[in-house]
């Protein structure tokens, strides 16, 4: 039996010209596509800041800078039929390389080999059948106006 637990993520919000860039999953259970921004989860010892700065090298590749703390997001969720709860601290940050902002979609790496595609999506991606996870991230995306 797997011993359920709270999974501490840092997850990291880049933005531009209106949109933002995230991972577009589909629950298979649920059958419903979602979106994230690029993280995942914070090792211990290390900070949250430097949990998203190492996530995102290892997602994408690229150093990042001005790494600024936007909020705390709590998510009980459901995915692939299996219960999740995160404790989700929610960054900014740039890229060190401004040529990033011009490519539509970046190739991107989980830790366990798989590959996806990071894209800028604006805000009319995100509906309720479409949602922008965790819950309560658009909400704080509006707060802090990075979504419009």
């Amino acid at each position: 039996m797997t011993t359920q637990r709270i999974r501490p993520l840092a997850l990291c919000v880049f933005h531009h010209n209106g949109k933002i860039l995230v991972n577009e999953a589909y629950d298979s259970i649920k059958k419903q596509t979602f979106f994230r921004p690029v993280g995942g989860g914070i090792e211990f010892g290390e900070t949250s800041a430097q949990a998203v700065v190492r996530e995102v090298q290892e997602e994408l590749g690229l150093p990042i800078s001005d790494v600024r703390l936007l909020g705390t997001l709590e998510s009980i969720f459901t995915y692939a039929g299996t219960p999740g709860h995160e404790i989700v601290q929610v960054y900014d940050a740039k890229f060190v390389d401004a040529n990033v902002y011009e490519l539509p979609q970046l190739k991107a790496c989980e830790s366990d080999g798989t590959a996806f595609i990071a894209k800028w999506h604006g805000v009319a991606s995100f509906t309720d059948g479409s949602p922008l996870v965790p819950d309560g991230l658009y909400e704080l995306l509006q707060k802090v106006a990075l979504l419009d």
